[in-house]
């Protein structure tokens, strides 16, 4: 057992953070508030390869594994520069389509992720089915050698920087009769296929759409891996969603409380810098041990998963997005009320951080629903729902 990074993962670290500093929060916030995108940063931080280090080797990528990605995403946060579609494209599909799909899919799609230039949006929620996968009725009939697909979905992000969605379909069981989950790529230019943008309260530069599958006809290499195999699937591509979501929090966090440090140093009021006052230090100084306990749980499940135990992976991944959505959240709290008036001022870079660290405890699964699973599955209590 080891607590320490490899050699090769801090020096990935320390080559992603300086990448990260050469664009920043201004860079990144710029890019919000006109409606922009970070995409200089996606493509350099793919030609440099970041983006492809949990993709084998064979197709382009690092062959490392979520742990590797996991450390870029939150270097790039903790540097005012996170990219939310890490989470999702690299993540949660290359990471599918590299354990599941036909060796026709991975030669298809995983050199595109290795590289970048393949951005792939991930599609589960539905206006009726959100903590509740079981309710999904977006459904996928067969005809002829392909597929028909057609449903809603809502809250799925950079649906408008990805050229395919990886929807979760449900199909019918020849033998039961029943639904069951099946995972397809579809092609955002599909015809019947429509997104529409959901206004949001939070400035970022990337956006969360609304779908409309309306009869969107697919081949039959559209379903991934196996139609039997598609739950399996599903849970081993949601382990590193909340892997990578709670490196993104504690990478956020991080950043947040680096400029309150710093201002806590400068910042005098009466003889001494206000960081000298206990009422100041003390909330900081527990907003770095809560997101470096956030960080120790996160890298945990990542080794979990990289050795191949999705099941203990699963309650590690678990506790690490509760323990950095709250991490984060206080920690952009204390930095604000750090900088008292000036927290809330557009210069300072923290005001636009309020709201994206608070969706930090909803989405991807909400703190509720992971009470749920720890407390079903980790303490054996009765399930509550």
């Amino acid at each position: 057992m080891t607590f320490t990074e490899s050699p090769e993962r801090q020096a990935l670290r320390a080559a992603v953070a300086e990448l990260g500093r050469k664009y920043g929060y201004e860079y990144t916030i710029k890019a919000a508030r006109s409606g922009g995108h970070t995409t200089e940063l996606w493509n350099e931080a793919g030609k440099l390869g970041y983006l492809g280090v949990n993709v084998p080797e064979e197709f382009g990528g690092g062959g490392g594994g979520i742990g590797d990605l996991a450390a870029v995403c939150e270097e790039l946060g903790a540097a005012g520069a996170g990219l939310l579609q890490m989470v999702v494209s690299p993540a949660i599909c290359a990471t599918i389509i590299a354990r599941f799909g036909t060796d026709e899919q991975k030669r298809r799609w995983l050199p595109g992720f290795a590289d970048g230039s393949l951005r792939m949006a991930f599609a589960i929620t539905e206006p009726d089915a959100g903590s509740n996968a079981h309710k999904l009725t977006t459904t996928a009939r067969r005809d002829g050698d392909g597929w028909v697909l057609s449903g809603r979905k809502v809250f799925i992000s950079c649906v408008d920087e990805s050229q395919s969605v990886l929807v979760v379909g449900r199909t019918e069981d020849a033998k039961t009769g029943k639904l069951k989950p099946a995972l397809f790529v579809v092609p955002t230019d599909a015809p019947g296929f429509e997104y529409k943008k959901i206004e949001m309260d939070i400035i970022a530069p990337d956006y969360q759409f609304a779908l409309f599958l309306d009869d969107v006809r697919l081949p039959a290499d559209a379903l991934v891996g196996s139609e039997d195999a598609a739950l399996m699937q599903l849970f081993a591509g949601l382990n590193p969603e909340r892997i990578m979501a709670a490196s993104f929090a504690v990478g956020m966090g991080r950043f947040a409380l680096d400029k309150a440090v710093e201002y806590a140093k400068t910042r005098t009021v009466w003889k001494e810098p206000i960081g000298a006052h206990q009422a100041v230090a003390h909330p900081l100084a527990v907003a770095k041990i809560e997101l470096e306990l956030a960080k120790l749980m996160a890298q945990k499940a990542a080794a979990l998963y990289d050795s191949g135990d999705d099941m203990a992976s699963g309650e590690a991944a678990n506790m690490a997005k509760y323990a950095a959505g709250e991490a984060v959240a206080k920690a952009v709290d204390a930095a604000v009320q750090t900088h008292g008036g000036n927290g809330l001022a557009s210069e300072y870079g923290l005001g636009a951080l309020i709201g994206a660290s608070r969706l930090t405890r909803i989405a991807p699964v909400s703190r509720e629903m992971i009470l749920n699973f720890v407390a079903q599955f980790s303490l054996g209590l009765p399930k509550s729902y």
